[in-house]
C-alpha cells in the first residue's frame, strides 16, 4: 500500500508532506486547522456566489411558503416557512466534560435541524429549494405561474398533472433523497431516488410509501451518484439533483445563516469581536454544511469559526481540502473503507465545488469514531431529552475536540482568542433524527449504553 501511486506521490510522500495523514489513515481521531485560512473581506472577492444569490433564494422560499403551508400542515405554525429552533445544552455540555475529561469554555448549543419538518433533516432546506426552484422555472417557462401569484395555487389537479410529465433523480446516503423524494412527490414529479449500500432500510421504506422509485446498490454513494447521472442523461424531461456540483443545493442551506442570526439575537445571544462563535458541522459530500457555513460567513464574517465534522472511516472532505486535491481523492485511494455507521457521512469521495468554494473560508476540520457517536446520542437523550441520529451527533463533539486537541488549542491562541473562550459560543448542527422509527432509535439508544457500561467496567 505504501508503494500506491496517488496523484502522482506514494502514500508515504504524502505522508511526509502532511504527517497528520498516518493517524487519518489509520482512523484515528484527528482535528485538522486549514493553514489556507484567511480574512473573509479578502477570501469572498474570489468567490462566484455573493450575497445577493442567497438572498434571491431566501425570496423564493418566501414565495412558496404559502403553497408549503398549504400542503404540509406541520408547517402552518410558521406559515410555510420550513426552520427549527437553536436551543442551549447546557446538561449535555457539564456531560460531555465528564465523558472527554475536557472544560469547554463558553456555552454550547444545539441548531435542532433533527426538527425540520417534511422530511426531518436539514437536507429539508437545500433539497427541498431545489426541487422548488425548478418547479417555479418549468411552470413560468409554461405561463401557469408567475412571481406575483399566490403559490397556494400549485396544489391543484392542474399542476400536478403537468409535474407528472417531468422526472427527477438524485443519488443519497438516506436524507437528501427523503427531502428529494417527499417534495417532488408531492408536487406531482416521478421520482428515483439512488440509494447507497448504507442507507437506511425504513428511509427506503418512507420513500416507496410516498410513490417514489428506489434504486438499490450494494457499493457506496460514489457508485449512487454515477447511476444516477446515466440516468438524467438519457432522459431530456428528468432533471438531476446534483449534491457534489448543485449551486442551488448550496443556496438554499446558505439561507439558514439569517434566520439563525435572528434566533440567537431573540435569546441574547450576540456574536461580535469579543464574543466568537465556533460551529461544528457534520459532513459527508459537502454540500449541505457547505451552503450552511457559506452562509454563516456572509453573516458573521471573522467572528465565526466553521468546522466540518466526518467519521473516522469517511473522512474525504479533510483529505480533499487537507491535499487540496477535492474531487481527484477518494478515501478508499489512501486504504480507509468508508464503511461507518453514520449513514448520511458515508460518502468515499468530497465535492469539488464545495471544497474549493471554501478552502480558504474553513477554519478546519475533525474526525469521530462511531462509538463516540452511539456514546453522544445516549447522553443527549438523558440530558436534554433530544433525539438525534448517528451521523447527527458528529458536530457534538467539536467543542470537546478543540479544547482537548492541540491543534484546536493552538488555532485559539494564533487567532488571540484565548482570552475570549469565555464569552465564546459553539453550535453544534444536529442534522436529523425526529423521522427515525422509535424502535430504530431504541436499538441505537441501547448500543450507546452499552459502550459506556462497558467504557465504566474497564475503568
Amino acid at each position: 500500500m505504501e508503494n500506491k501511486i496517488i496523484q502522482g506521490k506514494t502514500i508515504k510522500q504524502w505522508e511526509e508532506q502532511f504527517p497528520l495523514i498516518n493517524k487519518i489513515v489509520s482512523t484515528e481521531e484527528v482535528l485538522w486547522v486549514n493553514p489556507k485560512h484567511e480574512e473573509f473581506e479578502e477570501t469572498v472577492k474570489n468567490i462566484s456566489l455573493k450575497e445577493e444569490d442567497v438572498r434571491d433564494a431566501e425570496r423564493r422560499l418566501k414565495r412558496f411558503a404559502p403553497y408549503i403551508a398549504k400542503v404540509f400542515p406541520e408547517t402552518q405554525k410558521t406559515k410555510g416557512i420550513i426552520e427549527s429552533p437553536v436551543v442551549k445544552i447546557p446538561d449535555m455540555q457539564n456531560k460531555m466534560e465528564d465523558i472527554f475529561n475536557e472544560k469547554i469554555l463558553g456555552q454550547l448549543l444545539l441548531k435542532c435541524d433533527n426538527q425540520l419538518a417534511i422530511s426531518g433533516s436539514i437536507k429539508a432546506r437545500g433539497g427541498i429549494y431545489e426541487v422548488l426552484k425548478h418547479a417555479e422555472a418549468l411552470a413560468a417557462q409554461n405561463d401557469m405561474l408567475n412571481e406575483r401569484d399566490d403559490y397556494s395555487i400549485i396544489d391543484s389537479y392542474k399542476f400536478r398533472e403537468f409535474f407528472s410529465k417531468y422526472s427527477i433523480a438524485v443519488a443519497s446516503t438516506g436524507n437528501l433523497g427523503l427531502s428529494i423524494g417527499i417534495m417532488s412527490a408531492k408536487l406531482g414529479f416521478k421520482v428515483y431516488v439512488h440509494m447507497s449500500a448504507d442507507a437506511r432500510q425504513w428511509k427506503k421504506d418512507l420513500l416507496r410509501s410516498k410513490g417514489v422509485t428506489v434504486i438499490e446498490y450494494k457499493e457506496d454513494y460514489s457508485k449512487a451518484i454515477v447511476e444516477a447521472r446515466k440516468q438524467s442523461s438519457l432522459d431530456p424531461k428528468m432533471y438531476f439533483v446534483d449534491d457534489e456540483n448543485s449551486t442551488n443545493l448550496f443556496l438554499g442551506y446558505a439561507v439558514a445563516a439569517y434566520r439563525l442570526k435572528n434566533q440567537l439575537e431573540k435569546i441574547n445571544v450576540a456574536i461580535d469581536e469579543n464574543h466568537p462563535l465556533f460551529v461544528y458541522l457534520p459532513c459527508g459530500v459537502g454540500g449541505g454544511p457547505g451552503g450552511v457555513a457559506f452562509g454563516l460567513k456572509l453573516v458573521f464574517k471573522d467572528n465565526i469559526h466553521c468546522f466540518f465534522a466526518e467519521p473516522t472511516h469517511s473522512p474525504c472532505m479533510l483529505l480533499g481540502l487537507m491535499t487540496g486535491l477535492h474531487n481527484k481523492i477518494c478515501v478508499q485511494d489512501f486504504g480507509i473503507d468508508g464503511v461507518t455507521e453514520a449513514d448520511g457521512l458515508a460518502v468515499s469521495r468530497p465535492s469539488g465545488f464545495v471544497g474549493k468554494t471554501l478552502e480558504n473560508l474553513m477554519s478546519g476540520c475533525y474526525t469521530v469514531e462511531d462509538e463516540k457517536l452511539y456514546m453522544l446520542l445516549k447522553t443527549m437523550i438523558d440530558s436534554e431529552n433530544i433525539s438525534l441520529e448517528p451521523s447527527a451527533l458528529a458536530g457534538v463533539s467539536g467543542p470537546a475536540q478543540l479544547f482537548k486537541n492541540e491543534a484546536g488549542r493552538n488555532y485559539i491562541e494564533d487567532n488571540n482568542l484565548k482570552d475570549k473562550m469565555n464569552n465564546s459560543y459553539h453550535i453544534a448542527w444536529a442534522t436529523g433524527g425526529s423521522m427515525v422509527p422509535k424502535d430504530v432509535m431504541e436499538s441505537y439508544y441501547k448500543r450507546g449504553k452499552n459502550i459506556l457500561d462497558k467504557k465504566s467496567a474497564d475503568n
